[in-house]
This record gives structure tokens, sequence and C-alpha cells, in this order.
């Protein structure tokens, strides 16, 4: 018999560290900035790690604002990862008792993400983020229905892992409406029942917008889609950790979300499809995911997803108050003291954490670039098209002008901020504004702020 096995577990070097409570796992928490508990093998709940390591003045301090565009991972979630880096490294798909311990970890995970959702396991994919299980879901549907219909609805404020995904299938022979939204961003679930054909085979309407802050009436739409016999997706990346959710008193037929948008890690993500669902595959290749979505499972990612929406839904509506406070705290301040500015996005139904503003007469980029200068991340809409020099099309649908829409700052708070970031905040953004408008061409004389000496 060969020696060096470990713990039953055959072809496995002794020589192998306890990743679970060895040098490993010491290591890459140390990387994060976290702090392993001794002796336990679990993480102790810490802030943020460092922001702008370099900053020393005094008078300016680190605020990162930007939690729709990613989050931090959770210490918990790093420690739930680490020891399936290198000591539970099997193939899940791989039938010896070594590699059970990687299945066992991914269908737990599955078993995580289904609780959340108010779904079941077997109704859970795994991806490799959220633009994937939109392009899936979409996709999927589109080619599995062609011969019952072309017809797609959706919105004009989709994030463009949709909007392009549709746009791909219209080059195909696929029709596709996209409604409009009022100004605060609201689908009207009317407008999806008038755009209702006997050739409509699916709705994607995004459950909350992720420039914006909008929750949209799923519930009304999802029930209007299946009056009519028709298929709803909802992009609900933004959402899950933010907005209970609940497939079946929803009404949804396939979901998506992406771990690094609840403190989980990056290039994981979900695709709920209900039963019965009729969806073609993506990605072909081997048979993982039961048959649907190729390739050797991700199982580092896919455990940390599991962990980061078990605790992101473990008390959402005590975190939701905790960080709705500090964000209507921000609006007041902010419409308060500058003048000219109007915030985007319906004034109740929107996600806790989001504030997004417009101010006339400046550019976003040059907010952005002054507030960095400051210690302070923010955006000026979604951080997939941050390069593009076009406003953002969120905006635009809202009715707003090409000049004001230029103008808007995107600031979204989370588990990294405190009140004194919003304080900091209330007492940076102001001088970076009147300092803009001081300079701007567009600014008329009765509209400059005095520069904050």
């Amino acid at each position: 018999m060969r020696k060096g096995r470990e713990e039953g577990y055959p072809c496995v070097s002794s020589t192998l560290p306890n990743i679970a409570h060895g040098t490993l796992f010491n290591f890459l928490l140390a990387a994060g900035g976290l702090v392993a508990r001794t002796g336990t093998g679990n993480a102790d709940t810490l802030p943020a790690p460092t922001l702008y390591p370099d900053m020393n003045d005094k008078d300016q301090r680190p605020v990162y604002m930007d939690h729709a565009a990613t989050t931090f991972m959770r210490p918990e979630v790093l420690a739930a990862m680490a020891p399936y880096f290198s000591r539970y490294f099997g193939n899940p798909s791989s039938l010896y008792r070594f590699a059970r311990e990687s299945r066992k970890g991914v269908e737990e995970a599955r078993m995580q993400v289904a609780t959340a959702l108010g779904a079941e396991p077997e109704e859970i994919s795994f991806t490799a983020g959220g633009s994937e299980a939109d392009n899936w879901a979409i996709t999927g549907v589109a080619s599995a229905l062609r011969k019952k219909g072309d017809h797609i609805i959706t919105t004009a404020i989709e994030h463009h892992a949709v909007l392009h995904t549709c746009e791909a299938l219209e080059k195909q022979g696929y029709r596709v409406t996209y409604l409009p939204v009022d100004g605060d961003g609201r689908v009207d679930p009317g407008d999806v029942r008038d755009a209702i054909t006997d050739r409509t085979i699916l709705v994607s309407v995004m459950t909350a917008n992720n420039e914006i802050g909008t929750v949209q009436p799923i519930t009304e739409i999802g029930r209007v889609a299946h009056a009519h016999g028709v298929l709803f997706h909802t992009d609900a990346v933004q959402a899950v950790g933010a907005v209970p959710i609940d497939v079946d008193a929803l009404g949804i037929d396939l979901l998506s979300l992406s771990g690094h948008k609840f403190y989980g890690p990056k290039g994981t993500g979900a695709l709920y499809i209900r039963r019965g669902t009729r969806i073609e595959s993506l990605i072909h290749g081997g048979g993982q995911e039961r048959g649907r979505r190729a390739g050797t499972e991700n199982v580092p990612g896919i455990v940390g997803l599991g962990r980061a929406i078990e605790l992101a839904t473990a008390d959402i509506e005590g975190h939701n108050r905790r960080i709705a406070a500090m964000r209507d705290r921000l609006v007041r301040g902010v419409l308060g003291s500058i003048p000219d500015t109007r915030l985007n996005g319906h004034p109740k139904q929107r996600l806790p954490n989001n504030a997004n503003f417009s101010f006339r007469y400046v550019e976003g980029e040059s907010i952005l670039l002054l507030l960095d200068a400051h210690g302070i991340c923010a955006s000026t809409g979604s951080a997939c098209s941050s390069a593009s020099l076009e406003p953002s099309h969120v905006l635009l649908a809202t009715g707003l002008p090409h000049e004001e829409a230029h103008g808007s700052l995107r600031l979204t708070l989370g588990d990294a901020n405190t009140e004194d970031d919003v304080d900091y905040v209330l007492e940076v953004l102001p001088e970076v504004i009147g300092r803009l408008r001081q300079i701007s061409p567009l600014t008329p004389a009765c509209a400059r702020m005095p520069e904050v000496e």
C-alpha cells in the first residue's frame, strides 16, 4: 500500500498543509488585510481592506462609496473558500472519495443559494457571473422557444448584459420591444401587457436598476407575463442581498445574480431556472451542472458565493435600516447644500444603498477625479461602461437632458461605510461642485457657488 495518504483520501500527500488551520489559510487572510482567529479556523468580521495605503494626509480619509460596482469579500467568505484552494482540490465530477469533498462544497452552496431565493437546489445553476447568467437566460429561452415565437420584451434601462444580448438576437431575426420608463425609472406593468403578442416568448425586466437604484414592480410584471403564458426573467444582480426575494411569490421563472455584489468572490454567479422551463445551454462541452452548463466547476468561488448569499440574506431588514439611514442623510445633505441638484431614481422605491445625483453645469468625470483626490471612490454610473464618453442610457431614458445626464454622480453605500464617511462626503462634495462650477463655461453667473476656503 502506498504511504502518504491523509485522512483516508487516496493519492493525497501528507505534506499538503491543513489549509483550514494552516499557513496558506492565514496567508490568504493576511493578503486581503484580514486576520484569522487563532485556533478556530474562522475569521473575525472586520472592516474592508485598507484603501489608499499611501495616503498620509491627516485631513484626508479613504471612503469607498461604490458598492454597486463591487464589494470587498467578507472574511467569513474567504474562510469558507480557503480549504478548496489546496486541501480539497479534487474535480467535483470525479468519482473517487477525495473528489466528494469538492462535490459536497458545491452542493452545499447550491442549497444556500436556493434557500436565499426560495427555490429548489436543482433549479440553481452556477455561472461565471451575472453577465453570463443574463446571456444564458435570454439566448437559452430564445433558442428553445424559437418555434413558438420570436418576440422578447425588455426595458430601455437594462444592464448592457441584457441590452446587448437582445441586440445580438435582433441580428438573428428576433424582434425586441424596449419599453420606456417614467421620470423615476419605473416600468408600467400596463405597458408590458400592451406589448405582449401571440409571438412573445420572454419578458426580461431587472429587479432594481444598477445606476439609479429604482426597484421595479416585479410581482405585477410577473403576473402579467404569466397571464399570457410568457416566461419572466429578471436581472437581480443589484437586488440580491438588498431586496427580499422569493421566486415563487414574485412569479419569477429565471433570475440572474452575481457574487461580488454581495461581498462574495468575483467571477461567480448563478442562474435560477424554474423547474420545467425550456432553455438551451449557452456553453457546450462536458456534463457539469446536470448537463446545462459545461466546464469544470470553480469550487472555491462557488463555495464563496454560497456563504456570501447566506450572510447577505440573514438579516436583510436590519442591514437595510442601517444602510438606508446613512443614504437618506447623505441625500438630504447633498440636496440641501448644493443648488441645481437632482436626485435620480424613485424617491422611495429604490435600493437602500443608492444615491444618484445630477449636478447642472459640470461633468461627472471631473467630479470623480476631484473626489478621488480626496480619497472618495464613486462612480458616474455603471462600472461596466465607465470608459464610455456617452451619457448614461438609463438617465436619458428617464428624460434627463444630455447635459444634465453628463453631470451625474452615483454614491452607493455598504458595509465599508460609517456615519463619519457620510460627514466627510458632505464636507468635500459641495467644495468639489463649487470649484467645478466656477470654471465651467456652462454656469450662469447667478448659479456660481462661492468656493469654500
